[in-house]
């Protein structure tokens, strides 16, 4: 889909605006601030440069490339899928509803800018007269008239460039939305890691527990531990077999919710990567900060609309001027009267006409075109509003994305390794009837809340990055470690 966008984008072969539009002040809420000393835009934008004549830069022809995920993945194989996370973003791609909707609103937009500066359509108009018009060469029993209604031929420019920097627009948020939805399928399916580890932890626990139980009966056997051991260790299970049912039901909506940005049936089994290994990006948050601002789509759209709405500000000040209308008539005159040396007796009269629209309200117009300055200035400040937005989600998840990895380092190197010292030194030192059962399930408990936890950290870490990744833009340099 969005490879047909870009073919269709190289069509749009029409000269449109790229004049900078810097940010203005409005000095108060009466009036926009612009001055109106002269008729033309530049004078009336003084702040901002003059409207410039250019072929505005498109898309590339081919699919625009969005970078892998940030992410080496090593997927399961199953004979009921064979999913991975690059497959499931093609398919994104291809049928996601949302991106489905934009990407026709685009074609639509483009087909406005194919015919937004043509001409008005001829009228052609008859009247045939119920008692004809007696005249000394004859009877008049019509008259026909065709007409042709002449705009301001610059206010039909102004409005194709406002038309195709608009479908410009689109093209961007087009774009744009399709980086979410992928931002959005990389988390769930990092989610769905974490939730297959954790699945994949508490049933390895259960056989933990399951040998510690039996240990504890050989033990009340030989008379050297109590029932409560056995207790203690079978509501264990018991809870760990709950937390089990609540990671399933997590796993299922998870699922469901891939299938969903996929537009598959929310039922399609869905296969997690075994094993992720994220990549940090290699440079710092000022960079990545600069990097959206230059490539993030969103913000291009932004700044596209802003242009758009200049042309607004353009096809607003010539509405007030006037229109014109030529026509022609033709009357069809019967021969009915006697010969005369005066007239011509039958002859068809003909006639040529002009007219022309007087725009005498100028209240109206003045509101016109305060209101498309207005609009102009308020997409301005939407620009500003998304590159402070956006840099200061970079920020957050740049720091989101090291505290994770530190976080997930300092759990493999050296915490769970001495949980797991712990735990196997306590279950020896039990069955040697050196510690109590309740210390076991505790170095037991410990472990499985540091084992989620690390997959956890792993899981948080790739989701920052991959929205990381679409904040600039799909394109993130990452560090080669």
């Amino acid at each position: 889909m969005l490879a047909l966008c870009s073919k269709t984008l190289r069509t749009l072969s029409i000269l449109v605006v790229v004049g900078g539009c810097a940010s203005t002040q409005h000095p108060n809420a009466s009036a926009p601030a612009y001055t109106e000393s002269s008729p033309e835009i530049a004078e009336q934008l003084a702040v901002e440069e003059p409207l410039q004549s250019t072929t505005l830069q498109v898309i590339d022809s081919s699919t625009p490339d969005i970078d892998a995920p940030a992410i080496q993945l090593t997927a399961h194989q199953s004979s009921l899928s064979i999913d991975n996370l690059p497959a499931l973003e093609q398919l994104a791609r291809d049928n996601n509803p949302r991106l489905t909707r934009l990407y026709h609103e685009y074609e639509a937009a483009v087909a406005k800018s194919q015919y937004a500066d043509k001409m008005p359509d001829p009228r052609f108009g008859a009247n045939v007269f119920g008692n004809p018009i007696q005249t000394a060469s004859g009877s008049q029993r019509a008259n026909m008239t065709f007409s042709q209604a002449i705009p301001w031929l610059a206010r039909l420019r102004a409005e194709q460039q406002q038309a195709v920097l608009d479908a410009y627009a689109v093209h961007a948020e087009l774009e744009a939305e399709a980086l979410r939805v992928e931002a959005t399928l990389r988390s769930q399916w990092y989610r769905l890691y974490v939730l297959d580890k954790q699945i994949e932890i508490a049933e390895a626990n259960q056989q933990l527990l399951k040998s510690l139980i039996a240990v504890a009966n050989a033990k009340i056997a030989t008379g050297t531990a109590s029932q409560g051991d056995v207790l203690l260790g079978t509501l264990e299970l018991s809870k760990l077999e709950e937390r089990l049912l609540s990671y399933r039901r997590q796993r299922e909506g998870t699922v469901a919710e891939i299938n969903r940005l996929v537009a598959r049936s929310t039922e399609t089994p869905v296969v997690s990567a075994e094993s992720i290994e994220p990549q940090m990006p290699s440079i710092g948050s000022q960079q990545l900060a600069e990097l959206a601002v230059q490539s993030q789509p969103e913000i291009q759209a932004a700044r596209i609309r802003a242009q758009a709405t200049r042309w607004g500000v353009e096809v607003a000040r010539l509405k007030r001027r006037p229109e014109f209308m030529l026509s022609a008539s033709y009357y069809p005159t019967d021969n009915n009267r006697p010969p005369s040396s005066i007239v011509t007796v039958g002859q068809d009269p003909w006639a040529l006409g002009a007219q022309v629209s007087i725009p005498i309200w100028r209240d109206k117009y003045d509101a016109i075109e305060n209101e498309a300055k207005w609009r102009h200035q308020a997409a301005h400040n939407s620009v500003d509003e998304l590159v402070d937005r956006y840099e200061a989600v970079i920020v957050d998840l740049l720091a989101e994305a090291r505290r994770s990895q530190e976080t997930a380092e300092l759990y493999h190197s050296t915490i769970l390794p001495q949980a797991r010292q712990t735990l196997n030194a306590d279950q020896e030192a039990y069955s040697n009837g050196a510690v109590e059962f309740d210390r076991v399930i505790r170095d037991y408990r410990n472990l499985l809340t540091l084992e989620v936890g690390y997959h956890q950290a792993i899981g948080d870490e790739a989701t920052a990055i991959a929205k990381l990744q679409q904040a600039t833009g799909g394109n993130l340099p990452l560090s080669n470690k």
